[in-house]
């Protein structure tokens, strides 16, 4: 009611997926359970999660946290866009509340819409996007003070009001008025695929600055309200690991635990553990690290159904035992070969953590094109992580804590640097600058993805760092996930194998089966 008459069209498109189905949710609910059986619906009961509920649960219940701050942001859940909670124990209680059509997720989306990326699954380019645009310099500076004069207003608790004539969501199906958004910043909505230039990825940087302004206001308002060193991230904006490694070096909580699976892919775990602790009122068991399992939850595939793929495919194979697997791989490694690795449990959440990824030689400058552009088959200046063993973390990075999810990203020590001119009109040669010893793993601002890895979190990685350091000196690897753009990562081993074959990925490792291209 808020944005009548403007939002009319909005409300007489929308009716008709309401008439139809949302309003009859239950029923569409229990024809779908008689899939796994009969169900006596007069002794049994639907229960509904709130949306920033269910990711408030799914990151404080498998937290190793007894009470915690919980702050969720994302675009918009029934009303709320981001809230402050507190996890004690069973229970979560929310204690602050921002509301539709204000949104730090959807303010991030409209900026992904102009810059031409795709709303909703684009968000991370302009977050990788952002690293190319010098904050120092004076374009970056004027269009961070415009965003903050003209489309927001960030308050000292860490609220904020987006000033709705710039954008169009809460009224239309577009996201922006365009005109609006061109004449404030000179700029005419970027076309898909068409040339990126120093006012995109300038425009990229001014938006993280003003995204991490309002994340590091709200924690701490978080921290002030729920007197507790400990602070949970959820909510699609948590997967800003830019925002995050922010966070951590600033040091305003102890702890920070951010869940995996923070988008919306994470609310039927939330919704299910707070019906379990919060309804149910099941004990609790603080659990550590955490009760993520190091988020290796999916699904897995015998050696039989392995072989199987592979001869339905006719493909020969090699099958080594452990040593000699990690032997193999670490010279194929070595020799600049691009590893497809296929391991045991799928991961659950949207980054790949070493069971279905695809492996690069850090040492190499090349790597990161040779990878986006022949393997991945997407935009060259996208960065990719480094998969490493803890002590390097401490190392390279001055860091001393287990980040087993890439979610947090640090910038490597300035004695591992190399200097290079950043402010430059050419993306290209901005990619192609080497920037540290560990050159395809190190972002165009010094920065990685950092993810670390422990004998007990994944012993087969942990293996095939520690080779690959003997030989090297280094414990480093290129992970990034095993798929190419625009397709979910692989799950199955056909998956795999079909990926291997439609790409320049030279070797092919399915558990301990081993594929060459000739």
């Amino acid at each position: 009611m808020e944005e009548a008459p403007k939002g009319w069209w909005q409300f007489v498109r929308a009716m008709p997926a309401w008439l139809k189905e949302k309003l009859f949710i239950k029923d569409q609910l229990k024809k779908e359970l008689k899939e796994i059986g009969d169900i006596n619906w007069k002794k049994t009961k639907l229960q509904f999660s709130k949306h920033h509920l269910s990711h408030a649960a799914c990151v404080f219940f498998p937290s190793p946290f007894q009470k915690s701050a919980i702050l969720t942001f994302d675009c918009v859940g029934e009303l709320a866009t981001a809230s402050i909670a507190l996890g004690k124990d069973n229970n979560i209680t929310t204690l602050k509340e921002i509301h539709f059509p204000h949104s730090l997720g959807l303010l991030y989306s409209a900026f992904t819409y102009f810059l031409g990326f795709k709303v909703n699954s684009g968000e991370y380019k302009v977050m990788g996007l952002a690293p190319y645009g010098n904050r120092e310099s004076q374009l970056v500076k004027e269009y961070t003070h415009k965003i903050k004069e003209h489309l927001i207003e960030i308050y000292d608790d860490g609220s904020f009001t987006l000033n709705q004539e710039y954008f169009a969501y809460a009224t239309s199906f577009k996201m922006i008025n365009e005109s609006k958004f061109e004449q404030l910043f000179g700029l005419k909505t970027r076309k898909e695929e068409s040339t990126l230039k120093k006012e995109h990825y300038s425009l990229a940087a001014a938006l993280q600055i003003v995204t991490e302004e309002v994340i590091i206001k709200m924690a701490k308002e978080a921290k002030n309200i729920t007197n507790t060193e400990n602070l949970c991230l959820s909510g699609g904006v948590a997967l800003n690991c830019v925002a995050n490694g922010v966070l951590e070096e600033l040091n305003l909580h102890k702890n920070i635990f951010v869940q995996p699976a923070a988008g919306d892919s994470g609310g039927a775990l939330g919704a299910a553990l707070a019906y379990y602790y919060m309804a149910a009122k099941n004990e609790r068991k603080i659990i550590f690290p955490d009760a993520m399992s190091y988020a290796y939850l999916g699904s897995s595939f015998s050696n039989g159904e392995i072989e199987r793929a592979l001869a339905n495919n006719n493909l020969m194979w090699n099958l080594f035992d452990d040593e000699n697997l990690v032997e193999f791989t670490k010279n194929s490694l070595l020799q600049n070969k691009v590893v497809g690795w296929f391991q045991g449990k799928m991961e659950y959440g949207p980054r790949a953590l070493g069971n279905r990824s695809i492996l690069g030689n850090p040492l190499h400058a090349e790597t990161q094109s040779k990878l986006n552009l022949k393997v991945k088959k997407r935009e060259s200046f996208r960065p990719f992580a480094p998969i490493m063993l803890k002590e390097e973390f401490q190392k390279y990075f001055g860091k001393n804590y287990d980040s087993p999810y890439m979610l947090m990203v640090h910038k490597i020590l300035e004695e591992y640097r190399k200097d290079f001119e950043i402010d430059s009109d050419n993306l290209t040669d901005l990619i192609n600058k080497e920037r540290s010893e560990i050159p395809a793993i190190t972002h165009v601002d010094y920065s990685a993805r950092i993810q670390t890895v422990t004998a007990e979190s994944n012993k087969k990685i942990f293996d095939l760092l520690m080779a690959f350091k003997k030989e090297t000196g280094i414990g480093v690897l290129v992970n990034t996930s095993f798929n190419v753009r625009s397709e979910p990562i692989v799950c199955t081993p056909q998956d795999a194998i079909n990926c291997f074959l439609n790409t320049d990925i030279d070797i092919l490792v399915l558990g301990n089966y081993v594929v060459e291209k000739a």
